[in-house]
């Protein structure tokens, strides 16, 4: 499908850096249009209506991994950007607000994935935050794992697609 005859979705959405001791959770997800496509992703999706982005980031935390948490474990915000990801199906452009959160290591159990979820989700795995996978995204993800406070670190505009 070309650029111009897929659909595009503007958003505001939440990405969660969930931290124990020097490890970070990301869920490996991929484009099912694009065979062989793959990159691992912090934790987050939509804000919904009437929520505000902490809202949402707890909301987020339990449907994607089972987390439940507290406004007050959510540090930040540590970061935000504008990414536009290109899929085979789809164009979607998000202003993305990012928290941190410390946690005690434990197992993920998504609770309520969306069905595009269930499809596009290929699990999730704790990784050394020295020795992150490739591709991540954000592909700058280790300055917002920097972050010692003050304003949030700024990535501004990024493109990270599967296809043009």
């Amino acid at each position: 499908m070309k650029p111009s005859e897929r659909p595009t979705k503007h958003r505001d959405a939440v990405r969660l850096l969930i931290v124990a001791d020097g490890w970070v959770l990301l869920q490996n997800d991929h484009d099912p249009g694009v065979p062989g496509s793959g990159w691992w992703v912090p934790p987050g999706g939509g804000i919904e209506a009437g929520e505000g982005p902490r809202d949402a980031a707890i909301r987020e935390a339990w449907e994607e991994t089972g987390l439940r948490l507290m406004p007050e474990q959510l540090v930040g915000p540590v970061g935000e950007r504008v990414v536009r990801h290109g899929y085979s199906d789809r164009i979607l452009v998000q202003r993305e607000t990012f928290f941190r959160v410390d946690v005690e290591r434990f197992d993920p159990r998504p609770q309520q994935l969306t069905e595009n979820e269930k499809i596009r989700k290929l699990g999730e795995r704790w990784w050394p935050t020295a020795q992150l996978p490739q591709p991540v995204w954000p592909a700058r993800i280790d300055e917002y794992l920097r972050w010692a406070g003050g304003p949030a670190v700024d990535l501004g505009f990024v493109d990270e697609s599967t296809i043009d």
